[in-house]
């Protein structure tokens, strides 16, 4: 499905409700499969957390994950710990493409018993579970956060816990503490200190119910159009907290610069462009919140400002090489724009090329990172239907916002 935006004006007041974070479902729907006196509210309805909940239940000997990154990391934990099952684990044809070496490594050293079906250091992967009896690994601490945290998950079934080095700078480091938050949150005793975790066993845990709280990745396209629109636009969304685990909470902070408050209202946060006195030139390093990258780098060219993000090495592994994909469609836009391993650099442009296809690459984010866009010109997003990864509501909440649309 190709989607034609015609230019829209947001309404002057609009109020969302978003699903639950899914980076935070997907690790509790990890340790209610581990804990079944857990249970869970406001969990996430993307496609990513569907799949991860079928294959935590299913009783097939093959389980695929689909598009799913942070599914196939964490399954790839969990069913090495599941005695006497018998797993291969795979995935899409951009999923066979994605490194799984480091992880499947640490979790052999743990005594894992994992081997590759095709190519090496890659999925499809076979998964022989068995009770891990070793209790310290060792991982670079520049790689995706998923890989710690798929470790950190199971580390408190493991008979004796888990002690792990990180070697290096970390990456991403809200996305592990939020996974330690959500351990220490079910009663597992967690230590961070330096680049070692410490993360003590449990056996069982009490009856404990869990609200996820909604989805800051999500909100990110909000800003955006708050962003674009004109001075006293207001998005109320919900349900948020003001002191979140998700690192992406930062867009608070990042979109201040770019004329956007945020105000908290309850369980709600209250989006409103308030100024068009930005900072013309945005130096950010994303290092612990790389996916809001496309979003700010879209916005930036819509307000016509120059940007320089750095901290985006992960980005090169997602569902496409997102770097080169934003360089592609940016400048198909008009964006002077240059890229490198972990840059991206957004010059001054001239105006914004109208009617231009987006391509998303498989990538629900691209999908939803340029469609704020239609606030300045009309643009066509092709196979609009991959934001059904992360946010399957997210063009009805447009149209619920004043945005037109037509299938095309």
């Amino acid at each position: 499905m190709n989607l034609s935006l015609k230019p829209a004006t947001c309404h002057i007041k609009s109020e969302i409700s978003i699903t639950g974070s899914k980076s935070e479902t997907n690790r509790l729907l990890l340790l209610q499969a581990l804990y079944p006196a857990i249970t869970l509210k406001n969990t996430s309805n993307s496609d990513d957390s569907e799949v991860m909940d079928k294959a935590l239940k299913t009783k097939d000997s093959v389980v695929d994950v689909h598009h799913a990154g942070t599914a196939m990391r964490f399954l790839t934990a969990y069913f090495a710990t599941r005695e006497g099952r018998e797993v291969i684990l795979t995935g899409s044809s951009r999923m066979k493409e994605r490194p799984i070496k480091i992880l499947v490594d640490a979790l052999n050293q743990l005594g894992a018993a994992i081997t590759y079906e095709e190519k090496e250091g890659f999925p499809p992967i076979k998964i022989k579970g068995q009770q891990l009896s070793k209790n310290k690994v060792s991982l670079p601490a520049t790689i995706s956060s998923q890989y710690i945290s798929a470790l950190l998950l199971i580390a408190p079934k493991l008979e004796n816990g888990l002690e792990l080095q990180l070697q290096g700078k970390i990456t991403s480091v809200p996305y592990i503490k939020m996974t330690l938050a959500l351990l220490e949150e079910i009663g597992v005793k967690t230590d961070f200190k330096e680049n070692t975790i410490h993360i003590q066993p449990k056996k069982e845990v009490q009856s404990n119910q869990l609200t996820v709280e909604s989805d800051w990745s999500s909100a990110s396209y909000f800003y955006s159009i708050t962003a674009l629109s004109k001075i006293g636009t207001e998005i109320k969304l919900s349900s948020y907290k003001q002191h979140s685990l998700q690192g992406d909470s930062v867009l608070a902070e990042i979109y201040k610069e770019l004329g956007v408050d945020t105000s908290f209202d309850g369980n709600a946060i209250i989006l409103r462009k308030n100024s068009d006195t930005i900072n013309e030139n945005l130096v950010l390093n994303l290092n612990d919140s790389p996916d809001i990258a496309q979003t700010i780098a879209v916005t930036c060219f819509g307000l016509g400002i120059t940007c320089h993000l750095s901290g985006l090495h992960t980005l090169k592994i997602k569902e496409t090489d997102r770097l080169e994909a934003l360089k592609t469609e940016l400048q198909k836009l008009g964006a002077a724009i240059k890229v490198t391993e972990d840059t991206l650099e957004l010059g001054v442009s001239g105006e914004i090329k109208s009617d231009i296809s987006i391509a998303t690459y498989d990538d629900h984010r691209m999908a939803m990172a340029f469609a704020p866009l239609a606030i300045k010109v009309p643009i066509i997003i092709k196979d609009a239907g991959v934001v059904s990864k992360s946010y399957p509501g997210f063009w009805e909440d447009l149209k619920s916002i004043g945005f037109q649309m037509d299938k095309i």
